[in-house]
């Protein structure tokens, strides 16, 4: 089982990795929905993003139960565990209708909707006390612009956004840039740029970047 989980993952995430539009994106993820979860928790593999960024809304000092979006909430890994930290008042936003059917079935989420984060995305301003974005920001996915300044845009004063992103584009993704340009104009106050495990499988460890963003 965990050699034919490993193949499917490998080869939708090579899929995923290359693509260059939005829509070829969303049929990706729609053809993968119904073993998703199966497939990046099979035996072996811990999937230890969602409950680190969970861990860390809470450690940054983030309002648990105020209003939460979980960005890019697939099928809900986030959402479960910060509902596991306390929080009760999430909603989440993906480009997947399929992935979004899996992530109601958690029960946790408040509202779900479908959403194209390489647009503007159509929430009012400072809606939420906390966002999360958890593997989203990677290759062939959604870059920096105009979901940064977006999810910024959609936190009341205070508030936090944390994300990840992957190393192998934190840089030539444009992201580190991104993020260090919206500090300089002054809209946030970086708390926390330091790597991380995203996956672990064995000595196989996929890092990550850990950003944690506070508005101003």
């Amino acid at each position: 089982m965990s050699e034919q989980n490993d193949t499917m993952v490998h080869d939708f995430v090579k899929r995923l990795y290359v693509l260059s539009n939005p829509d070829d994106c969303k049929a990706v993820y729609d053809e993968w929905a119904t073993t998703y979860n199966a497939d990046v928790q099979h035996a072996g593999v811990d999937y230890v993003a969602p409950i680190l960024t969970a861990s860390a809304v809470i450690a940054a000092g983030g309002n648990i139960s105020g209003s939460i979006l979980d960005a890019g909430c697939g099928t809900g890994f986030v959402g479960v565990a910060l509902a596991k930290s306390g929080a009760n008042n999430i909603d989440g936003i993906d480009l997947s209708p399929s992935m979004l059917e899996f992530a109601r079935k958690t029960g946790v989420y408040k509202d779900l909707t479908v959403v194209d984060m390489t647009k503007a995305i159509n929430k009012q301003d400072q809606s939420y006390d906390v966002i999360t974005c958890v593997g989203t920001f990677t290759q062939g996915h959604v870059g920096p612009e105009p979901a940064l300044q977006e999810l910024v845009r959609l936190m009341k004063k205070d508030g936090l956004l944390v994300c990840t992103v992957l190393n192998d584009v934190w840089v030539s993704g444009g992201y580190k840039a991104e993020i260090e340009r919206l500090e300089a104009v002054g809209a946030v106050t970086v708390l926390k740029t330091e790597d991380m495990d995203y996956y672990r499988r064995g000595d196989d460890q996929q890092k990550a970047r850990m950003v944690i963003l506070k508005r101003v």
